[in-house]
């Protein structure tokens, strides 16, 4: 064979081309009739009615997970292209290293201990939205996709929600393949700096000690040193504290709605790539080449240490009893990071007349910039030795299952003493996101009641590998909860009133033989003049603090057994 039928589509151009999403389809299965190494599989279906896709590289050339994984001697690194179908340099580039790993003799060794596995375009339906305009801030290619899918989701807030069948089918993925380290490829919006390579991994308090101590103190430093030695040094992603880098860098904490901060909720060293807009096309690409040629060179050599730093954390997680479901950044303390930046300023805008900021690539500098890395908990949780799920919370129930959670169900009707949450606070969006109204700053009140559950309904024990993602998901302060992504709104309704002329009679004799009732009435007037003045309103508040009214309004259906006891369940 040539060296021209091996070459991808982007190498065959100018060098300003993107692939279209038959030519990188077309060119793995190319790669698979003649590499042993190289595997085509299909998964589950996408939003826009084609399947998601998965390549396996594998020197072992059998391709069942537990056969590639080798009892142990082999890691899984999965790669992640396209999410955002405007941001394609990934795609290329992982065609060319896949091509690279099976064809030249000096990288075959990066295959001993890694399974190399890609998803070679994940938002299928914005990759065939082919156009030039949309991604307005960026220098090339000459085409390329739209964030937004097939049902215009951006499929990188989706993860925990999971609204789209791709999230579903990455699950599946995810799920199967349990990968040590996970890379999501993107380009980066923001300020301009000399960078063309930046990235985030998912923050080490997130994670587990043992884990999140390698990802901070071995991990990172070195994938940044080989990067660097290869070319490309790379720079925090730059989330700039305020308007410019000179304010400092915050460090990106992401929640499960983002990819690497799903993967990361079971102990996978999440690596998101953010190559820089404004650096041409060709250079992004090898970029992006780099730093996963870099990731593969750090996994041949401490595929070992990666693999113990992994098993450690699930361990650890699943003996873990307090979680953070928030975090907060700490301003008072940074790190000093040498950046290699343009001088801001600003002049009168041609549009406006008005300053607007500008960066002079006449004036390139090298200084150091506050690093801000630092979170401290903001909400904190205590978990349940169990959760109990009601089987009618059947999206909640979905999405566990997809995530390979362990759970039990009850083999009969029980009463059970719980403790239960009833929301007291929240509020919610009032601008549609990623198509739902989203819960922020929720508060709950626990309280210990006697509640029915159901044959069917499912326990799920805390302590399992998978522990912060059952956590996150069904605490409802946490940011993004199945709460937070109204799930459970049905419950934020009353579905019972009364009559006034009817509950008068009611509550009259009700004051009468409840002096406690019949006390905060009274302390509520006087407090509150206007109160006092409404008839309707008191005749609520008589309502509100009565047997008759609905114990199930603002009731979290989700009940949490604190000890260890014998449910009945199969």
């Amino acid at each position: 064979m040539s060296d021209d039928s091996l070459k991808t589509p982007y190498e065959k151009s100018s060098g300003n081309y993107a692939s279209t999403y038959s030519e990188a389809i077309n060119y793995y299965k190319m790669l698979a009739s003649k590499f042993p190494e190289v595997h085509f599989l299909t998964y589950g279906m996408t939003d826009v009615g084609l399947p998601l896709n998965l390549v396996v590289v594998s020197s072992a050339k059998d391709f069942e997970i537990n056969d590639a994984r080798e009892g142990g001697k082999k890691m899984v690194i999965l790669v992640n292209n396209a999410i955002h179908a405007g941001e394609p340099e990934g795609v290329d580039a992982t065609m060319a290293l896949v091509r690279d790993l099976v064809t030249k003799k000096e990288m075959h060794h990066l295959l001993d201990h890694v399974v190399f596995a890609v998803i070679p375009v994940y938002n299928i339906g914005g990759y065939l939205n082919r156009n030039k305009t949309s991604r307005v801030n960026q220098d090339g290619p000459e085409e390329y996709g739209f964030r937004g899918n097939a049902q215009n989701l951006d499929l990188n807030r989706d993860f925990v929600k999971c609204d789209s069948k791709n999230a579903k089918s990455f699950t599946e993925i995810f799920q199967a393949w349990k990968p040590e380290v996970f890379i999501d490829n993107h380009v980066s919006d923001g300020a301009d700096y000399q960078y063309v390579l930046t990235y985030f991994a998912t923050h080490y308090s997130k994670l587990p000690p043992t884990l999140g101590n390698y990802v901070k103190n071995v991990y990172q430093p070195a994938l940044e040193a080989q990067t660097k030695e290869m070319g490309f040094a790379m720079c925090p992603y730059v989330e700039t504290l305020d308007e410019t880098p000179d304010s400092g860098i915050v460090g990106f904490m992401e929640t499960g709605r983002y990819a690497t901060g799903y993967t990361s909720l079971f102990n996978t060293i999440g690596l998101c790539v953010e190559t820089h807009m404004l650096k041409p096309f060709n250079k992004r690409l090898d970029a992006t080449y780099v730093f996963m040629h870099a990731a593969l060179i750090n996994a041949d050599k401490n595929w070992q240490d990666i693999m113990k730093a992994k098993k450690a954390g699930d361990e650890e997680i699943a003996k873990q009893n307090e979680f953070v479901l928030d975090w907060v950044l700490d301003k008072s303390k940074h790190d000093d990071f040498l950046f290699q930046g343009y001088e801001a300023g600003y002049k009168p805008s041609e549009v406006s007349g008005l300053p607007r900021l500008y960066y002079d690539r006449n004036k390139p500098f090298e200084r150091n910039v506050p690093f801000y890395n630092y979170y401290e908990p903001l909400v904190k949780v205590t978990a349940p030795y169990y959760y109990i799920l009601p089987q009618a919370c059947d999206k909640a129930v979905e999405r566990m299952k997809l995530n390979h959670i362990e759970m039990q169900r009850l083999t009969h009707d029980t009463v059970l003493e719980i403790e239960m949450y009833h929301i007291d606070k929240y509020e919610t969006n009032p601008h549609a996101y990623e198509m739902h109204y989203n819960h922020t700053n929720t508060v709950v009140k626990a309280s210990t009641m006697k509640v029915r559950f159901h044959a069917g309904d499912y326990v799920i024990p805390v302590h399992q590998a998978g522990a912060r993602y059952i956590v996150e998901a069904l605490e409802p302060a946490s940011p993004d909860s199945y709460f937070a992504w109204n799930f459970y709104d049905a419950i934020l309704q009353e579905k019972e009133y009364y009559s006034n002329y009817v509950f008068e009679d009611i509550a009259a004799d009700l004051l009468k033989k409840d002096s406690t009732l019949r006390n905060s009435l009274e302390a509520k007037r006087k407090a509150d003049p206007a109160f006092a003045a409404s008839a309707k309103d008191q005749l609520d508040f008589v309502y509100r603090h009565s047997p008759y009214f609905e114990k199930e309004y603002m009731l979290y259906p989700v009940g949490r057994m604190m000890g260890k006891v014998d449910l009945g369940v199969e």
